[in-house]
């Protein structure tokens, strides 16, 4: 069992995805703390803002396998493929769930302004917009082209 742990602790390509993810994170929380002069831990776990950290993550894991095995190898497209639907996904699909609970969030408002309703509000930045997706990218292929030795 040690010698798994061992070779996982070794394995460039999670820990680079891994980078890439936590400075992305770790951006938003910047930026939020800039923004709103205070500190928010769910900016460190919650989903939405800039850059994207999922497609950051995803774009670390296929430029490394990519480094690793080689541009032209299966693996490669494999990644890039499961990079792409995650980046689909975080403009596309997310983002529109994010629209339509800000909507929904709105037609509630209305309705119930004048009673107290304490219903939560249904989170409204599931997504990102197609600048935050691409932010995620640049940062996710520019952290193992730095960090890959």
């Amino acid at each position: 069992m040690a010698d798994y742990i061992l070779d996982f602790s070794k394995n460039n390509i999670f820990w680079t995805s891994a980078a890439a993810w936590l400075i992305a994170q770790t951006i938003k929380v910047a930026l939020g703390v800039f923004r709103e002069r205070r500190f928010n831990f769910r900016w460190f776990v919650g989903t939405g803002g800039m850059p994207s950290s999922h497609t950051a993550a995803a774009t670390a894991l296929a430029t490394s396998v990519g480094i690793s095995y080689g541009f032209d190898s299966g693996l490669f497209a494999i990644a890039v493929t499961f990079a792409l639907i995650v980046m689909f996904d975080a403009q596309g699909v997310r983002f529109s769930s994010g629209r339509q609970a800000e909507i929904l969030n709105k037609m509630l408002e209305d309705i119930y302004w004048k009673k107290k309703l304490d219903e939560e509000k249904l989170k409204e930045f599931l997504g990102h917009t197609p600048v935050q997706v691409w932010a995620g990218a640049v940062l996710g292929i520019l952290v193992p082209l730095l960090l890959y030795k």
